[in-house]
This record gives structure tokens, sequence and C-alpha cells, in this order.
């Protein structure tokens, strides 16, 4: 199934909105445009019914939706509630790498991680029920390992793992079990 048949969720809806909006601003879109289009959104059921509303419209730039985090020495650690763009880029010379998407806001279907490690290893934690491929990560003195399914599947977040570790390892798993919660 492609990424145009995935069900959008409240957020996909108000960015896409969002979007119109700031067209509208720019002067692109007349009024009657700019309501007739809101109606589309907010009854669009897929990625494909968005973007039909949107595609004659310019699209936020790639960079705007890539982030780079870097270290030579230190530790990289995202986890908690934070926004996950839709490109991140990775980059630990001597460091380690913690990526926690359990309680993260995936605002994307697909998002891409590229590490670049040289004596680092980088973990990854996803949302239950996610899925990731790492295919595309190269390691050349070390193990890259996943726990979890590598195809995506509708309706739950997918991230592609690429880029390469000299002498580090990767982890993708799911969060570990909490025994003593209250």
């Amino acid at each position: 199934m492609s990424e145009l048949h995935v069900r959008v969720a409240d957020e996909d809806r108000d960015r896409t909105a969002q979007q119109l909006q700031h067209a509208f601003a720019e002067g692109r879109l007349t009024p009657a445009e700019l309501d007739e289009r809101l109606s589309l959104v907010f009854s669009g059921r897929t990625y494909g019914d968005l973007l039909a509303v949107v595609s004659d419209l310019p699209a936020a730039s790639a960079a705007e939706e890539t982030v780079h985090l870097e270290t030579k020495n230190g530790h990289v650690k995202r986890s908690g509630d934070w926004d996950v763009p839709r490109h991140l880029r990775v980059t630990s010379k001597y460091g380690s790498v913690d990526l926690d998407f359990s309680e993260a806001v995936l605002s994307h279907p697909v998002v891409d991680v590229v590490f670049d490690l040289t004596y680092g290893s980088a973990s990854v934690v996803l949302p239950p029920g996610a899925s990731a491929n790492v295919d595309d990560f190269a390691n050349q003195w070390g193990s890259t390992s996943s726990d979890v399914p590598s195809r995506p599947r509708p309706g739950v977040p997918h991230i592609r793992v690429s880029g390469e570790s000299k002498y580090g390892a990767l982890r993708v798993r799911y969060p570990r079990k909490r025994w003593f919660t209250h």
C-alpha cells in the first residue's frame, strides 16, 4: 500500500490547513478558494486527499524539514515529547546516540534517519507497533540489530535508517516493559 492511501490524523489536516492559510496570506489563493480547499482538507481521509488540495502550491522546503544533530565527543539524546522532523541527520564522531521515538510526535508516516557514526553507537527506540528498515545502514566493524518489523504497515510510523558506522553498533527496538509501575 502506498503512502497516499494511508489514513491521516488531525495533525496532518491541521498542518495542511496552515499551508493553505499561508498560501492565502501570500495572495496565491482567493477567499473562496481557501474556503473550498479547507473544506476538502477537513473531510480528507488519506494523504492522497490532502496532497490533491495543495499539489499546485509551493511545498515547504526540504531544508525546513531536515534537522541535523551533531556531536564530536558528547552524547546525542532525544526522548520524551519531541517533534520528529521528516528527515533527521545525526553525526557523531566519538559519542553515542539515543533516539527514543516512543513518546515523540511523529507527524510523518515515514521518517528518514541518516547516521554518520565513526566510533559511536546508536540506539533507536520505536513506539509499539512501528516498523523500521535498517537495510541501508552499513557497519564496518560493529553490529546492527533490529527487533522490529522491517516492512511498512498502514497506519503506523515507519523509520528508514541509513548511513554508516565504522566502529560502533546500531540497535533498533521497542521500549522495554516496566515491571514496577504505579
